[in-house]
């Protein structure tokens, strides 16, 4: 069964948003805190789909890398391109 991924926006600030993420997978659970800035929003996601989706679609690009517990629990959105050089591309063309 594939993990169930919960994004809920905490924070609006005047350059972004904190959204906190829930990964439940085999009875249990991890939550995760994620800034996005609104200039890498447009970059990454270029308007095609709401901040949320954008949050949801790395944490599935990243459990296909990573298990949960192997995810940071607090960082910036952009910190997965740091670990994956194929990251930006790949989310620009799931969210497509």
């Amino acid at each position: 069964m594939p993990a169930k991924i919960s994004v809920s926006k905490k924070e609006d600030t005047t350059t972004g948003w904190v959204f906190e993420v829930t990964i439940s997978e085999r009875g249990s659970e991890t939550v995760h805190t994620v800034t996005l800035s609104k200039t890498d929003y447009e970059r990454l996601s270029e308007g095609k789909a709401p901040p949320e989706s954008l949050i949801e679609r790395s944490f599935e690009f990243l459990l296909q890398r990573e298990p949960k517990e192997s995810i940071l629990r607090r960082f910036d959105l952009t910190k997965i391109g740091f670990y994956f050089p194929e990251y930006e591309g790949e989310i620009r063309r799931r969210l497509g």
